[in-house]
């Protein structure tokens, strides 16, 4: 199966805490099918005032761990590297690394704790960005357009949003 993750850090050593998880998801990959984004630094998203810039990039491994044994070999990682467990971290708070399935094959996966495809990719250019650069002809499931294609819808809309109204 291949798969999508997103790859985020805001805390610590960014650089270093990305490295490494590329090194361990290139571990969980099976086969050669490793693909990789270049390093976006971006402004954070929905975060608490004062949060720093962000590095993410986007991956595609291939996988024969279920989706649900997936989540868990990323939450046990994120945890190793030191993130809080969910019960005890601020949301979108600061955090050492950040893995997040984007994708799981052409399956849509509606769990309370699981949301395949990521229900927010569609809205955040961090994601799209790095993802439109390894695959832009990707059509996600229960979507009608290529993720180059959301990319530029994004982009579009977000610069209509940010010009100054004439008079």
């Amino acid at each position: 199966m291949k798969v999508g993750i997103g790859v985020g850090t805001n805390q610590g050593k960014r650089e270093e805490q990305i490295r490494e998880a590329l090194a361990f998801l290139k571990g969980l990959t099976e086969g050669e099918h490793f693909l990789c984004s270049s390093i976006w630094e971006t402004e954070p998203v929905d975060c608490p005032i004062g949060s720093q810039c962000f590095l993410n990039c986007v991956v595609e491994i291939e996988t024969s761990l279920s989706s649900r044994n997936l989540l868990q070999c990323l939450q046990d990682f994120e945890l190793s590297q030191g993130r809080l467990p969910l019960s005890l971290r601020e949301k979108n708070g600061p955090r050492p690394i950040d893995l997040d399935i984007l994708y799981y094959g052409s399956n849509i996966i509606v769990e309370p704790d699981l949301l395949i495809p990521h229900p927010r990719i569609s809205q955040r250019r961090f994601v799209l960005g790095p993802l439109a650069e390894i695959r832009p002809e990707l059509i996600l499931p229960g979507y009608a357009k290529t993720i180059k294609s959301l990319l530029h819808e994004l982009d579009k809309n977000n610069n209509r949003l940010d010009k100054t109204p004439e008079k």
